[in-house]
């Protein structure tokens, strides 16, 4: 059964700056969403209002067409990965999993690197490591979406390609919204592409529109 999650008539401002004014986002199950911007033009923002850690009194969230006032409440609807680290840092690898209803000898078995893990505390991991260890416990989540916040953060070459093929195969279980400026391995994985500028969403028709709005420069014809 496809699920849709809506969000848009967001608006959000910092003082006399207007931040986002007029966003209008649809992710379904089954694809990639992917959100794209310069610095400062408010995505991670968007993402934490979507998810309820952010309040604004102008707002429209629904899932399969019903307002959710904060879908933070709500796990089985909508996971999120923030740019910061999230699993605690006094527990170890086994008791992560644990508590996400995850097997760790899956995760351990697919990605030999942390066979040996189980036992380390989060915090003697390194910053890619547990990086890719919290994108794969949300990506892995039971949860019919989840946003990814520049989800390839301190991941080496290799961590990326990885991440990449798991955001490629958990699309078959549920939703997701990723950004990154890693963009153009976003764009390779990517089935939707918006670009958020001047605190707009722009759904792009194809990838030459990311020079029209700005993400990147022009291409100049010799």
């Amino acid at each position: 059964m496809k699920h849709v999650l809506e969000f848009d008539s967001i608006q959000l401002s910092f003082g006399e700056r207007r931040i986002l004014s007029d966003i209008a986002v649809r992710c379904e199950t089954n694809k990639i969403t992917a959100l794209l911007g310069r610095n400062g033009q408010g995505k991670t923002s968007l993402f934490k209002i979507v998810y309820g850690a952010l309040e604004t009194n102008e707002k429209s969230i629904r899932f399969d067409g019903t307002p959710i006032a904060k879908p933070c409440s709500r796990p089985d609807l909508l996971r999120y990965l923030p740019q910061f680290n999230f699993a605690p840092a006094f527990l170890n690898l086994a008791r992560v999993f644990e508590d996400f209803e995850l097997d760790f000898g899956e995760f351990s078995n697919r990605f030999p690197e942390f066979r040996s893990t189980s036992r380390r505390c989060v915090k003697n991991l390194s910053g890619g490591e547990r990086r890719f260890l919290e994108t794969y416990l949300i990506l892995k989540s039971k949860s019919k979406f989840v946003i990814l916040d520049e989800p390839f953060t301190h991941l080496m070459p290799l961590q990326i390609e990885k991440i990449s093929q798991l955001i490629i195969e958990e699309k078959a279980n549920k939703g997701i919204i990723v950004t990154d400026h890693m963009y153009i391995s976003i764009l390779d994985v990517a089935d939707n592409v918006y670009v958020l500028t001047n605190g707009k969403t722009h759904l792009l028709k194809n990838n030459a529109e990311l020079a029209i709005f700005g993400y990147i420069p022009p291409v100049v014809q010799l």
